[in-house]
Order: C-alpha cells, then sequence, then structure tokens
C-alpha cells in the first residue's frame, strides 16, 4: 500500500478521539444478539470483546471496571472461565 493512500486514513483518524476509537472498536468486537449461541463460548472472541470493553471503562477513568473486564478477558484466554448455560434453555419447567 502507498503512503498516498494511508495518509487520508491516518488524518480522518486523527479527528477522532481515542475515546471513540476504543468504543468503536468494541461495538466492532461485541457479540451481536444473532450471534451469541454461536460464539458465546469462542475464546478469543471472548477476550478481545472484554480486552475493548476495559480499554473503554479506562479511557473513561473507571479503573477498577477496567481491571475486571481485563481478569475476564484473562480467564477466557486461560480457560479458568466458561460461558454459563443460556438462561432461555435448559430450564425445567415447574409441573
Amino acid at each position: 500500500m502507498s503512503q498516498s493512500s494511508q495518509l487520508p486514513k491516518t488524518s480522518q483518524l486523527q479527528e477522532i478521539s481515542t475515546l471513540e476509537l476504543a468504543q468503536a472498536l468494541l461495538e466492532r468486537l461485541s457479540i451481536s444478539p444473532s450471534d451469541w449461541h454461536r460464539l458465546k463460548s469462542n475464546r478469543k472472541v471472548r477476550a478481545c470483546e472484554q480486552t475493548a470493553a476495559a480499554l473503554v471503562f479506562l479511557l473513561n477513568e473507571q479503573p477498577e471496571e477496567a481491571q475486571l473486564r481485563l481478569e475476564q478477558a484473562t480467564g477466557w484466554l486461560n480457560r479458568s472461565i466458561s460461558a454459563p448455560p443460556c438462561p432461555t434453555h435448559g430450564q425445567k419447567k415447574d409441573s
């Protein structure tokens, strides 16, 4: 890719705040409701989502929330956490 084709992107990105970039990244990496069942146990997807959320919290000066999200991301990567069962599936109806 030539430098001239990268310049407009760079100048456009400079017009967007760091927080807005982080929020856009979080939106891009968040699991949509239509993909939830397919991706809820995908460790890479979940770690990316939680890491992006941590960045948003950190930029919003909420370090405790950022740390919680980073711990969740680490848990997905080291396999210490798993997706809980879907609350609308697998429930036995009371008779």
